[in-house]
């Protein structure tokens, strides 16, 4: 069955891309989840539509990760943690932490997911944490872990 998607959709295609898929597939998950539209002749052109519209959503989003790589790269997020003698922190400082902080410190609003944190940080000192903006578009940023109060 041929349906023209309205949604990106896993394996199969992206937003205004008209494409062939299984009947039961159409019938069973993407009508119901308002995910794709029955494919006809005269669709053409609001597929056109939906394809300009997502080139220009995805060129304004590379811009803004573009922008926000160019502040990130190279700075460094300083965050304040309660911590023992032994640089060893009585919490732990993560991806949520992170975020506020550069919300904080850079104006600039990231998705916790974003930062690739395998883990917290459990003592104080330097992190060279990934940043995953958009698309290939990442930068690293440096998280210094001070101990505080």
């Amino acid at each position: 069955m041929r349906v023209l998607l309205r949604d990106d959709v896993d394996g199969v295609g992206r937003r205004g891309d008209i494409v062939e898929v299984a009947d039961g597939y159409a019938r069973n998950f993407l009508f119901p989840s308002a995910r794709a539209l029955k494919a006809t002749d005269s669709m053409t052109g609001q597929a056109m539509a939906m394809r300009r519209a997502r080139d220009l959503k995805v060129a304004a989003s590379e811009e803004a990760a573009r922008t926000q790589a160019a502040i990130l790269g190279g700075a460094t997020i300083s965050i304040g943690a309660r911590a023992g003698a032994t640089g060893r922190l009585f919490g732990s400082v993560s991806a949520h932490d992170i975020a506020e902080a550069v919300a904080a410190q850079k104006g600039i609003e990231l998705d916790r997911a974003a930062l690739e944190l395998p883990e917290p940080i459990k003592s104080t000192g330097t992190v060279e944490v990934p940043v995953h903006l958009y698309g290939e578009i990442s930068v690293t940023l440096s998280v210094e872990v001070t101990p505080a109060g």
